[in-house]
């Protein structure tokens, strides 16, 4: 059996990416026409789509770390509309950094044949990072767009595509 990608759309969600909202970061609307590629591609292969989205509940312990945002049934939780899902698309709510703790992701990128995750999203040191180790623990090939994930300062994101390349042996595209 050959290689079968997914792209995975992490965090590009209202409270991450419009102005002034509780987590804003700004370099996310900068990405916007990156990831807008990326999906025109996937779908061109018949690639699967996968928006991986935070989603928590009001009282989520992630809120003593960071302001509230992403809260399950908010506008701040919904994808932007410059890269709303299709019906087709998969979403996968997650309520921590990784996209593969306590979610179905594994399961549904094993159901469908996945060998090679392909991320895009927010942020580069964070969410990104660690979505991409799960998926490396789990033994799938990770590509990381480098143009195609914000960070929060330059320097974040040159450590992060550092740790994923040399640590994680993730392929940076």
């Amino acid at each position: 059996m050959g290689e079968k990608e997914a792209l995975l759309i992490i965090d590009m969600l209202n409270d991450f990416v419009r102005e002034g909202a509780p987590l804003e970061v700004p370099s996310t609307r900068e990405i916007i026409p990156v990831i807008k590629e990326e999906i025109e591609k996937a779908r061109s292969a018949g690639n699967p789509i996968l928006y991986i989205c935070d989603a928590h509940d009001p009282d989520d312990p992630e809120f003593k770390i960071w302001p509230p945002h992403a809260v399950k049934g908010t506008e701040g939780a919904k994808v932007i509309d410059e890269l709303a899902p299709q019906s087709r698309d998969i979403i996968v709510e997650k309520t921590t950094y990784n996209g593969f703790y306590k979610t179905d992701l594994e399961e549904i990128l094993r159901d469908i044949g996945v060998t090679t995750v392909r991320l895009t999203g927010c942020v580069t040191h964070i969410c990104v990072l660690y979505t991409a180790a799960g998926a490396r623990v789990r033994g799938f090939d990770v590509k990381v767009v480098e143009r195609g994930v914000a960070p929060l300062s330059l320097e974040d994101h040159q450590c992060a595509l550092r740790q994923m390349k040399e640590v994680l042996k993730v392929d940076i595209v």
